[in-house]
């Protein structure tokens, strides 16, 4: 695993072993940040929820994100995310949040410009995540939301006010971008 892009390019990451972390390979990094480029306007807030090593919130940073929040209930997993940030320099831009998702949502008070959410695929539970989210204080009526699902757990088109935008297929992953309704 690397940083794909922007000022920390190149920079290897460290992934945490003996956990049910399966990071994003570099094809659905690369596919997650060039639709980003082509749909954020804005990537002042970014949070990154099922962080596992921190790579998408990294990637984030790295490509001129000015914050992420990392959010990621495995503690082993929270102690890599927290090397990665000291060793490509983005520590500075960053905060980890070691609880689970619905936790975090729940108390989280910032809007976010980016979600990026990258949970397991075994866990069929994301579907109420991604409404949870939807209907929270974090999803502001800019704010863009992407979720990599297996195809094998199927995502809905809308939850809430939640809309998909635009749906990738990589192998064996999903690529799914939400806006709310009503945005362009």
């Amino acid at each position: 695993m690397r940083v794909i892009a922007g000022k920390a390019k190149g920079h290897r990451l460290k992934m945490p072993k003996g956990t049910p972390t399966r990071p994003a390979t570099d094809l659905v990094k690369g596919a997650i940040f060039s639709i980003l480029e082509t749909t954020a306007s804005d990537w002042a807030r970014v949070l990154d929820l099922f962080s596992g090593s921190g790579a998408l919130g990294i990637e984030a940073l790295s490509r001129g994100a000015d914050w992420v929040d990392f959010v990621e209930q495995e503690p082993r997993c929270c102690s890599i995310i927290r090397q990665n940030l000291e060793k490509t320099r983005l520590s500075a831009q960053a905060h980890i949040y070691c609880c689970s998702v619905a936790k975090a949502i729940s108390f989280l008070e910032e809007e976010y410009s980016i979600i990026l959410m990258d949970p397991p695929y075994s866990d069929s539970s994301i579907g109420s995540l991604v409404r949870q989210l939807a209907t929270s204080k974090l999803v502001g009526g800019e704010s863009i939301v992407v979720v990599t699902h297996s195809p094998h757990l199927p995502l809905n088109s809308t939850y809430a006010t939640l809309h998909a935008l635009k749906e990738r297929r990589h192998g064996d992953s999903c690529i799914i971008v939400y806006q709310k309704e009503g945005k362009p």
